[in-house]
């Protein structure tokens, strides 16, 4: 999924890409991501899948 990101554009994630974003982030070979970034990635995909919001958003240059 990390895959998908463009560095100029925004990116949307939904509910079910969230998830799936989520399993990937722990099977990423050490050094990928950082322990910070992955933490903060983890808690923001948590929200979405608790329905506190409706998509996971990054945004581009």
């Amino acid at each position: 999924m990390l895959g998908h990101l463009l560095p100029y554009a925004d990116t949307a994630f939904n509910h079910r890409q969230a998830s799936t974003l989520l399993e990937e982030v722990s099977r990423l070979p050490a050094g990928v991501l950082t322990n910070e970034f992955a933490r903060e990635l983890i808690e923001l995909g948590q929200v979405v899948l608790d329905g506190q919001g409706l998509y996971l958003w990054f945004l581009g240059d």
